[in-house]
């Protein structure tokens, strides 16, 4: 077992889901996790992520998503420190992108706003500014519930990756 998840696994349940909050904005995702202990390694942690994720309202995975800074941005408003760090690695292509590439994300960005009321999230790891930008403009096609389901997909990749990087810190 991992120091970080034996350290996880005897915190009170309230420090043990602010501990793993940044790995997923939603809080209730973090209670959840944190009532899921003990877990003795990765595979069970990431496991127990898929579960609790896939069971949670609409609502808990629209805060998850609020805690996102934009695609192209370096952080969001309700990020911990350590969410906005991570944010900053993943979005790292994107954000060094030339100027011309920077300026219509930051329009597609506006587009997917105004239609489906909240931000884009994609899984931004190893991806250029310019592949992020077409599967941006792509998913614009999407019905609602299309676009949610996606959306939720694309966080939990990203919830994955923060945990392996949580376990490492």
């Amino acid at each position: 077992m991992s120091e970080v998840l034996a350290r996880w696994n005897d915190l009170p349940a309230s420090q043990a889901a602010e501990r793993i909050l940044p790995c997923c904005g939603s809080r209730a995702w973090a209670a959840e996790m944190a009532n899921q202990r003990p877990i003795s390694e990765e595979t069970g942690l990431h496991a127990a992520c898929d579960k609790v994720w896939w069971g949670l309202d609409e609502s808990d995975w629209l805060e998850a998503f609020r805690a996102h800074p934009r695609i192209g941005e370096s952080a969001a408003h309700s990020a911990s420190a350590r969410s906005a760090e991570w944010s900053g690695e993943e979005q790292q292509n994107a954000i060094a992108a030339q100027d011309v590439v920077k300026t219509a994300l930051a329009e597609a960005n506006r587009a997917y706003e105004d239609r489906f009321h909240r931000i884009f999230i994609v899984c931004a790891t190893g991806k250029s500014a310019q592949q992020i930008l077409e599967i941006l403009r792509r998913r614009l096609a999407n019905d609602d519930a299309a676009e949610l389901r996606e959306s939720a997909e694309q966080q939990r990749q990203i919830i994955h990756i923060r945990l392996t990087k949580w376990l490492r810190s």
